[in-house]
């Protein structure tokens, strides 16, 4: 098994395109339902990582600036890493993830394999 991560977001330029709060309420459930159901076929590598709003930013000539940005259009909502075979499996995984519902897109990666020593 690899691990993935999947980085979920969500477009937050434009008033129209925000979920309205009884829409957010419940996607709540489907969250859990469908992170309960990955963390269920053991799948689920860590759990749910929701972005804080801040971090930092090293930039060429190692300049070092805050974030988030209100000029970025997306902006990162949480992350998980999942264990799949392959890109598929973990494409297959992301399909259901809740943030489609509104709007947003999921981004995978696979995580680098931690070198080991000998």
């Amino acid at each position: 098994m690899n691990e993935f991560l999947l980085i979920f977001r969500r477009d937050f330029s434009a008033k129209e395109n925000q979920p309205s709060p009884r829409q957010l309420q419940n996607s709540i459930k489907h969250w859990q339902d469908w992170l309960g159901g990955i963390a269920a076929q053991k799948k689920l590598a860590r759990p749910l990582q929701r972005w804080d709003g801040q971090g930092k930013v090293v930039k060429k000539g190692k300049v070092v600036t805050d974030g988030p940005y209100v000029e970025i259009k997306e902006s990162i909502g949480g992350m998980i890493f999942i264990w799949a075979a392959d890109y598929e499996e973990a494409a297959e995984i992301a399909k259901g993830c809740p943030v489609l519902e509104l709007g947003g897109n999921v981004e995978i990666r696979m995580a680098e394999t931690p070198a080991t020593s000998e």
